[in-house]
């Protein structure tokens, strides 16, 4: 059960982050819609309604949510296909990313759950790409008109509202990151390990934000710009686990402190000074550890180990074989290149 701000306790009882064995993501026909309706046309029966809520009321009742965030999910339909959506957004962009590493994003079962237990630099990544995986796809669905209770993004020195007749609509991330942060609940103020997960989700946050960009499209005769509308969109998810990656890469393992003038606790670099890592006071953007990673050279209760795992030569087989040295193999692939067809 969720502790009121970890948004990586969605799945309890099911894989972490999109491997949903038990919750299924819904198709189009779990709205009773194929995706191809005119909506604006479809005739909506009270007995239609009424079944939709009841099929997303059973999707938010299998996510093992907090009581306040099972109210969240329930209260609009769009939110339980976009929760789902971005446990799976966020698990295969996870997957992506380490692909190449020793570590390579392992969540089944016992791996998801002793991970979880652990400050590890690799919990820090999940905690963020989960965090930025539902603020991205909730925006995006507020601009799908897949939600009840958002659409375009309307900030007041863009022309949104008029966007949807030119085809162009905002990403609305003022209603995304707002729920987002509803949904994690209050910042925590005196365990260090709840304080780190809070900061790391809210990394996760920052990224989407700052990746914002504006569109515009021209409107006028033969082209020209006499009219120009604009709209907020959010970078592609994969550029969002690009950046979280190299906040990885740089993470800073930190220590607590209290602060006098409030008496709260605050993340700070370790009391004592550690070899091998910096003294550097983290920032609001960087990602943040307390414990310092296994090898995951070799099966353990947080990943199977690297043993059979491919490599590519010269790029990632002396880090992954944990110096075990490797297995060539050779074999020729045939292939059409630059073929051309003749006429006679």
């Amino acid at each position: 059960m969720l502790d009121g701000h970890v948004l990586l306790g969605w799945l309890s009882s099911c894989a972490l982050l999109g491997l949903l064995a038990c919750a299924p993501r819904p198709s189009a026909a779990y709205f009773g819609l194929t995706g191809s309706e005119p909506l604006t046309i479809l005739p909506v029966t009270s007995e239609m309604e009424e079944a939709a809520a009841k099929a997303h009321y059973k999707v938010c009742d299998r996510l093992k949510l907090e009581k306040k965030q099972r109210r969240m999910c329930r209260r609009d339909p769009g939110v339980a296909e976009t929760l789902l959506e971005a446990i799976s957004m966020s698990a295969l962009e996870c997957q992506y990313q380490f692909r190449f590493e020793r570590w390579n994003c392992t969540l089944e079962g016992r791996y998801r759950a002793s991970l979880l237990k652990r400050g590890f630099k690799e919990t820090a990544f999940l905690y963020a790409i989960s965090s930025a995986g539902l603020t991205h796809a909730l925006a995006k669905a507020c601009s799908a008109g897949r939600m009840e209770r958002c659409t375009c993004d309307e900030a007041p020195d863009l022309e949104n509202r008029e966007a949807w007749q030119w085809g162009g609509c905002g990403d609305n991330l003022k209603y995304s990151n707002k729920f987002v942060k509803e949904f994690l609940g209050r910042k925590p103020n005196k365990d260090l390990r709840a304080r780190v997960d809070f900061h790391n989700n809210l990394v996760g946050m920052k990224v989407i934000k700052a990746g914002v960009e504006t569109t515009c499209k021209c409107h006028g005769v033969s082209g020209s710009c006499t009219v120009r509308t604009c709209w907020r969109q959010l970078s592609p998810f994969h550029e969002i686990g690009k950046q979280l990656k190299q906040k990885y890469e740089t993470s800073l393992k930190v220590g607590s402190t209290t602060n006098e003038a409030t008496g709260e606790g605050d993340i700070s670099p370790p009391k004592k000074s550690i070899p091998g890592h910096s003294d550097q006071i983290p920032r609001t953007t960087d990602l943040v550890y307390i414990d310092d990673s296994p090898s995951f050279c070799l099966m353990s209760r947080y990943s199977p180990g690297t043993s059979g795992r491919k490599c590519y030569k010269d790029k990632n087989c002396d880090s992954i074989c944990c110096g075990r040295g490797h297995n060539t193999q050779s074999r020729v692939v045939t292939r059409p290149c630059q073929c051309q067809t003749e006429f006679s």
